[in-house]
């Protein structure tokens, strides 16, 4: 019996490799949700890659055209900055964070981003203005923000 031990190797889970290889659970939304206003402006003023740019519009399902103008950017500008391995500019990587933070809330509260994409196209109540109208500007995002957060306390938005 004493022969019989167990080589290091074989301790391994067997979830761990797929995990690592194939980057399961680890969405741009686990990546890059940051709750705490600090720590968003920090990461916004090193400046985030495009990669996080591509990745967002992605998930979204929105038109990488459209989550361009969305950020005041021009996709010829991301595209350039892209090629050119730049990061974007702290202004333009904090519009993205909180767009991430609102789409990943978004997600939480209508159970999918199927939902929460048709919410953000229809009309608020009592009045003609989208949700998705607003998140041109980062106060934009963050009245969307409250609002979702009214609607799942149970105000009518």
């Amino acid at each position: 019996m004493a022969n019989y031990k167990q080589n290091e190797n074989s301790k391994k889970s067997k979830i761990e490799e797929p995990i690592a290889t194939y980057n399961v659970g680890s969405s741009i939304f686990n990546r890059f949700s940051i709750q705490d206003d600090y720590k968003l402006l920090k990461k916004a003023r090193e400046g985030l890659k495009t990669d996080v740019f591509y990745s967002l519009a992605d998930a979204i399902k929105m038109p990488e055209k459209t989550l361009a103008s969305v950020i005041n950017l021009s996709p010829r500008t991301i595209s350039n900055y892209r090629d050119q391995e730049k990061g974007l500019d702290p202004i333009y990587s904090e519009h993205l964070l909180k767009l991430i933070n609102l789409y990943s809330f978004g997600k939480e509260i209508f159970g999918n981003l199927d939902e929460f994409t048709l919410w953000m196209n229809r009309p608020f109540w009592n009045s003609n203005d989208k949700p998705i109208d607003f998140i041109s500007t980062s106060g934009g995002v963050d009245l969307i923000y409250e609002e979702i957060e009214k609607l799942a306390q149970g105000y009518p938005v």
